[in-house]
């Protein structure tokens, strides 16, 4: 799987998103350790706080079908600027893929690759308690 496919899959995840409310579709495919694959999309609520982002559907979506490991994500956002992960995200990938590799892309499929330590350093994970 290239990265530009994987962001391509995140693009076409996009297309599920329910966000009525900020009007900002996101979608995410995250890469597991064993090279299997799963997407999600952000859906939001009218509770706001009731929300999730596309990064969290994805993994959430691979760890409930028993993933632990994950190597690669990416995240497509529906403007032209490049979509990064927000905080709550950053700290939910951080607790199971501390070196994830990110890529973070426009509408368009451009896209720029971090580390998630690059977004959250000195995180806390279970190593940390």
């Amino acid at each position: 799987m290239t990265d530009k496919e994987l962001v391509n899959l995140a693009l076409d995840a996009r297309k599920n998103s329910y966000s009525p409310y900020s009007k900002y579709s996101v979608g995410a495919a995250v890469l597991c350790g064993d090279e299997s694959i799963f997407t999600g999309c952000n859906i939001e609520n009218a509770s706001y706080p009731c929300g999730i982002c596309a990064e969290r559907t994805a993994m959430s979506k691979a760890i409930s079908e028993g993933k632990k490991s994950f190597s690669k994500i990416a995240i497509a956002g529906s403007s032209d600027q490049i979509c990064t992960p927000c905080g709550l995200c950053r700290q939910f990938m951080y607790e199971f893929a501390p070196d994830l590799t990110v890529l973070c892309s426009d509408d368009k499929g451009n896209f720029t690759e971090k580390k998630l330590n690059d977004f959250l350093p000195d995180g806390f994970g279970p190593e940390s308690l």
